[in-house]
């Protein structure tokens, strides 16, 4: 049952990963554009250029997902690397009981004011010819962190799993024939 659940947050986590990774090819195109259009034309969009960092900031917030899945994150690595894979997961389980979920919940609620706010006020970029809308990008902040919260979940069962099987791969992740 388990490896089932973990199986279903890991699939959830891919597709954020697939999404973000569109989301980066869009950004490289925006740049590549203004760039191009600055450089060559001497002339520029506002709406591009704050497009740019708009869709940056949904790529690092929603990627923060797939990073956990995939361990990708920050952590000290001296005393962790050198200790079984059963004690990783063990500290791994209580970081992110006492960590990232606390740490999670507190900005996806914390910034839900912000979206209103920007909401109610209809907030709009300070720029000619900028961005409107600016709840929009703002909202993401407390998606991004509720879907941290959530994914929590998964890479808890994650690391049950490993203490389960003794620090072993499950049979699909071996590269096995199964």
């Amino acid at each position: 049952m388990l490896d089932k659940i973990e199986r279903i947050y890991d699939k959830a986590s891919d597709w954020l990963g697939y999404f973000t990774a569109a989301l980066m090819i869009l950004m490289t195109l925006n740049v590549f554009y203004d760039v191009i259009m600055r450089y060559f034309f001497k002339t520029g969009n506002i709406a591009f250029q704050e497009m740019e960092w708009h869709l940056f900031s949904i790529v690092f917030l929603l990627g923060i997902v797939y990073a956990l899945k995939e361990d990708g994150h920050v952590r000290v690595d001296v005393i962790y690397d050198n200790i079984s894979p059963q004690k990783q997961a063990v500290i791994n389980i209580v970081g992110t009981f006492v960590f990232l979920i606390p740490f999670s919940l507190l900005i996806a609620s914390g910034s839900i004011g912000f979206v209103k706010e920007a909401y109610v006020t209809g907030e709009i970029s300070g720029d000619p010819g900028g961005l409107t809308h600016r709840w929009l990008i703002k909202a993401v902040v407390p998606l991004a962190f509720s879907m941290l919260a959530l994914a929590s979940v998964g890479y808890i069962v994650k690391n049950i799993n490993i203490i389960r099987r003794g620090g072993e791969k499950p049979k699909e992740m071996q590269g096995g024939a199964s």
